[in-house]
Formats: structure tokens, C-alpha cells, sequence
């Protein structure tokens, strides 16, 4: 043999061997085997994502519409996403129906009234494998979650504060599938909330069966979210380390097909123009697939409601779909995988994905159809229960200090809520952003109401947005800031005036000639007959939105040993049964020293 032909060959056994590394196993293995696409084993994905108790078909431009490169489409339904999901399944004999997320808090009255068992009845009935749990699934209580929502365990009176009846007449039993959460774990334990991951088992052409692993994982704002707060409660750990060691761990166990399904969000330029575009990704999910393990196949996603269809490399740079698909049920997106069995891993080259328009040019399932009607007609009868009387007129209107009896009566319901925290409150301070609706004494539209009569649904709509009362640890000096806070200057020098309600046992003052930062006199600032303490620590009640600064009120940040209580929906319920007759609270606790 002469040398040049040794040369050769001796290159040539060095870069099949350097390729051999460099390439992943899924795309030499299977030409090495010289395997034809039918021999492989095909797996459908099928998923959505932030679906939110968008149980009815709505017409409006947010939820029942949809733009795509030819225009915008109607979309949306659970009877119509059921159908779409059957006609995707037709001729595949390995399909996975799962949820990347947010199924329920439901924003829809029927559905959040009824603390979210609609959602579990059509998601049991529209046969979801599994879901991975959004920041929303923590948004009532870590215990909702695992005890009522997965265990099907019932809490106060059955069919009237829990455990409803659904559409077949029987009570609320839970999830029929797995809700999971790698990286979401217990702060005080460490253990994990929920399972990390599941494995599903596919059949393959001899009858025999393969494995697929889903990591479920979280995305990391759920502990301090202004619905989902869990501060003290629950910590969340790294996506992309999470992800590695759950990888690595399937490997173990001998799935060698790995999905993450990742409730953390990204979009991409064309989001409002192509839900099957991937023009310039951003955002937390695209670092997350650059940097997640190579041997996980796909990478579906939820939670910014973007929509979205890119394949992104991994780290040895081959590519593998992140997928997000809008929300509230107006899009599914399709994954094919095509498995080797020899290699049991993805033949990642021949991927293809596709997020398909839940479009109404199909005919609604009868049995998904069914349960909407019955939640709506259940929605209905929830919304004309009669929960208090009140004695007159309660409103938004604010007087010349910022005061409504509207925002009295809300601080009012997070002072008494929040005395009955571990911890509890001192007193109370609200914000406006929860208010949106007046009561008022004279009868509704309804036909179940009455004058001085406050409905269920009229409370309801009254006040909140599905986010928890907390109680918090603020000093003297740090309460003295916020209340400062209420005036800020603007670019163009004017003053704007955010007003802050307090509980019944508060009084201030303030002095509107003084400059901003100087208003607040802590000896005009009354609680429980004493004048505000600088160096005193107190325990104030106030919804989590306006805790976490949301509100524009920064100082409150600065709060520690935060105690969730109760989300403000259910807490208003509970002060109006408690109450009976409510009078409007006089507008008196806020006095202006120059008027």
C-alpha cells in the first residue's frame, strides 16, 4: 500500500471519527442504518398553551380572533378545539394531547366563580395527557393546586363553595392526568411540588412499545408574580439546570426521546402577522434553547400568549423546534417526531412543526358542546345569587382628598381579611387599580335583583383581578414614604395624585402646599389611635399587585415577611357573608390641612 492511499486512509478514519462527535446520534445512526422514514416511528405532539377557562367561542378581537399572513381568521372554543384535535389524531397512531400551562385562574366569570372545575371537566373530557403547571395554576394556593384541583378534595359546602356538579351530574373529582413541575419546590422542605416528568410509552411497528419524556418546568417569576405569589412558600429553581438533570436522568432510565414543555415565555417579530413565523426571536424561552441539553428533541412553551414556530439550535448546533402557540385555545401547535428504534432518540432532520388555527369552518363536538352550555346556564344562575344588602349607593367617585367609598370599603375587606393572617394586620392600605365597578342601591338589569340588593356577579365585577391579599412588614419611616408616594412630579413639572385608601382605623393628613416628599406629617398619620412610629415595625394588608410596586408606589418593595392570605375575589365574598348589610363608609379619613 503506498503512502499517499495510507494518508488517506488515515484521515479519513480521523474525520469519521471527529464526525461522529460532532454530530448527534439521531442524524448519523439512522443513515447508518439506512433506515427509510417509514421505518422510523412516528410520534405526534399536540398542544396548547395559557388556555385560561376560555371554555365559549367569544367574538371579540383579543379572544376570537387570530391574525395570519392571509388576514385575520376567527378562532377559539372548546367544542371547536376538540374537533381540530380529533381531526389531527385521525391516522396517528402515537398522539400526545398535552398543555404547556395557565389552564386555569381562569379569567372568564362562569369559569373562576366555579374556582376553575370547569376547566378540569373539558380537559378530562378532551382527553389531555398531561399539563405543566403556569405561574396562574399557583394562583388560589399551592393546597388548591395539589389537593382540590389534582385529588378532587372538596372544601366548604359541596355544589356551593366547591366541588360543583358538572355537565354529567356528578361531583368534581380532579385532574384524570399529571400536572407537572421539575424546578417548583417547597422553601421550607425543598422537596418538589409536583412530579418533574412523565413518560409516555409509543408503539412501534413490531408491537412492541417505545419510550417519550416530558419535562414539565415553570417558568421562575411564579414566586413573586402578582397573582401567583409565593414568597416564603415556594422557590423555583434554574429552567436550563432543572432541565439537565431531568434529561440526563431519562437518559438513565433509557428514554432517549425528551421533550421539555417550558411555561416561560418569548416571541418573535412576526408574532402579530404569522403564527407560523420566526422572524428575530427574543425573550427568556430563546436563551432557554440555546443553552438546554442536546438531548432534549423539542422545546414547547407558553405564558407571554406570543405565537410563534422556530426550529434554534442546541448546543452542538442542531436544530429542534420551540414552539409557542397563542392562547385561549386559538391555536394547536403539531409536533411530528420520527423516532429511530434502533436508537430510540429523535431523527431530528426530519421535525416538522405547525401551529394550526382553531378556525370555526368545523363542526363543534357534541360532547365538549354540552359542557360549555352547562357551565353558561351554571355561570348565569352563579351570577344572580344574592350575597349582602347595602343601604345605599357605593361608588368610585373620589372627593377633593382622593377618598371613594368604594376604595374604604375595599380597605376595609383587606384589613378584616388580613387580621385573620398568622401574623395579622395593623391596618389596611388599597390602591384604585382593583376597583372597576360601582354598587349601586337601586336594581339592576337582572332580573333576580332587587334595590339594596348586592349580587354574586355584581360583587364580582365590582372589584379585583384574581390577585392574593398579602400582610406585610413595613416600618414607620417606610409607610410615611409610601403615602408620600401618592403625588409625583412629571417631565413637564405637574403633580399627579395617586390616592391610597386606608382601613377604618386609620386617619391622615397632608398638607398639598408642601413640595412632593414633605407632605406627610407622621404625627397626622393616626393608626389605631396612635401617631405613626418612624422606628415601629407594622403589619399592613394590601393586595400583592401594589406590594410587589406595581402600582407605582416603589417603597413598598422594600416590604419583608410577607403572608399570603386570601385573593381578593373570594376575600370580598367572604366580608360581604360575614357582613350582611353593608352601609357606605363615610369619606373622613383624609383630611387636607390647607382646605
Amino acid at each position: 500500500m503506498s503512502k499517499k492511499i495510507k494518508r488517506f486512509l488515515f484521515f479519513s478514519l480521523i474525520f469519521t471519527f471527529v464526525s461522529n462527535i460532532l454530530i448527534s446520534p439521531s442524524q448519523t445512526l439512522a443513515e447508518e442504518n439506512n433506515l427509510q422514514k417509514e421505518e422510523l416511528v412516528n410520534v405526534q405532539l399536540i398542544s396548547i398553551t395559557d388556555f385560561h377557562g376560555y371554555l365559549p367561542a367569544l367574538n371579540d378581537q383579543s379572544n376570537g380572533e387570530i391574525v395570519s399572513p392571509d388576514g385575520p381568521l376567527k378562532v377559539g372554543g372548546a367544542a371547536y378545539l376538540a374537533t381540530h384535535v380529533k381531526n389531527l389524531q385521525a391516522g396517528h397512531e402515537n398522539s400526545i394531547f398535552f398543555s404547556a400551562g395557565d389552564d386555569f385562574s381562569g379569567w372568564p366569570f362562569t369559569v373562576a366563580a366555579h374556582h376553575n372545575e370547569p376547566t378540569i371537566e373539558l380537559m378530562n373530557a378532551i382527553g389531555l395527557d398531561f399539563s405543566v403547571t403556569g405561574n396562574h395554576e399557583f394562583d388560589a394556593s399551592v393546597e388548591f393546586l395539589t389537593e382540590h384541583m389534582i385529588k378532587g378534595k372538596c372544601f366548604g359546602e359541596k355544589d356551593v363553595d366547591s366541588c360543583f356538579v358538572d355537565s354529567t351530574g356528578s361531583p368534581f373529582k380532579g385532574a384524570d392526568y399529571d400536572i407537572l413541575s421539575a424546578n417548583i419546590r417547597y422553601e421550607d422542605s425543598g422537596k418538589q411540588v409536583l412530579k418533574p416528568y412523565t413518560i409516555k410509552n409509543v408503539k412501534n411497528q413490531h408491537g412492541g412499545t417505545m419510550k417519550v419524556g416530558f419535562i414539565g418546568l415553570t417558568t421562575e417569576e411564579t414566586i413573586k408574580g402578582s397573582t401567583s405569589f409565593q414568597e416564603g412558600v415556594l422557590i423555583a429553581d434554574s429552567l436550563v439546570e432543572t432541565a439537565n438533570q431531568y434529561a440526563e436522568e431519562l437518559q438513565k432510565k433509557g428514554v432517549e426521546t425528551i421533550v421539555a414543555v417550558v411555561h416561560e415565555g418569548g416571541t418573535a417579530q412576526s408574532s402579530g402577522s404569522d403564527f407560523n413565523g420566526c422572524i428575530n426571536p427574543s425573550g427568556p424561552v430563546h436563551e432557554f434553547a440555546k443553552e438546554a441539553s442536546p438531548a432534549i428533541d423539542a422545546i414547547v412553551t407558553g405564558h407571554w400568549h406570543a405565537k410563534f414556530n422556530c426550529f434554534i439550535n442546541d448546543p452542538n448546533g442542531n436544530p429542534r423546534p420551540v414552539v409557542e402557540a397563542a392562547n385561549h385555545g386559538k391555536l394547536l401547535n403539531e409536533i411530528n417526531l420520527y423516532i429511530d428504534p434502533q436508537t430510540k432518540d429523535a431523527v431530528r432532520k426530519l421535525t416538522t412543526s405547525t401551529n394550526h388555527p382553531v378556525t370555526r369552518d368545523v363542526q363543534p363536538d357534541p360532547v365538549i358542546d354540552k359542557i360549555v352550555s352547562y357551565w353558561d346556564e351554571r355561570g348565569t344562575e352563579r351570577y344572580a345569587e344574592p350575597v349582602a344588602q347595602l343601604t345605599g349607593d357605593i361608588t368610585r367617585t373620589r372627593n377633593s382628598n382622593g377618598e371613594s367609598s368604594m376604595a374604604n370599603l375595599i380597605a376595609d375587606v383587606h384589613y378584616e381579611t388580613g387580621r385573620k393572617a398568622n401574623n395579622p394586620a395593623d391596618f389596611a392600605l388599597t390602591a384604585n387599580s382593583p376597583l372597576k365597578g360601582d354598587l349601586l342601591y337601586n336594581k339592576g338589569a337582572n332580573p333576580a335583583d332587587r334595590d339594596g340588593q348586592i349580587l354574586f356577579g355584581e360583587a364580582w365585577h365590582a372589584y379585583g383581578y384574581q390577585n392574593p391579599l398579602l400582610v406585610v412588614t413595613l416600618t414607620g419611616q417606610q409607610i410615611k414614604q409610601i403615602l408620600e408616594e401618592q403625588w409625583t412630579l412629571k417631565g413637564d413639572g405637574t403633580v399627579t395624585f395617586n390616592p391610597i385608601a386606608v382601613s377604618e382605623n386609620v386617619h391622615y393628613s397632608y398638607n398639598k402646599n408642601k413640595p412632593i416628599n414633605e407632605k406627610i406629617n407622621p404625627e397626622n398619620v393616626i393608626i389605631n389611635g396612635e401617631p405613626l412610629d418612624l422606628n415601629k415595625s407594622y403589619r399592613v394588608a394590601a393586595l400583592a399587585y401594589m406590594v410587589i410596586g406595581a402600582d407605582g408606589y416603589p417603597t413598598f418593595k422594600q416590604y419583608t415577611d410577607p403572608e399570603r392570605v386570601m385573593t381578593d375575589y373570594w376575600a370580598f365574598m367572604e366580608y360581604l357573608e360575614e357582613k350582611q348589610v353593608i352601609e357606605p363608609p363615610a369619606l373622613n379619613r383624609v383630611t387636607s390641612l390647607t382646605e
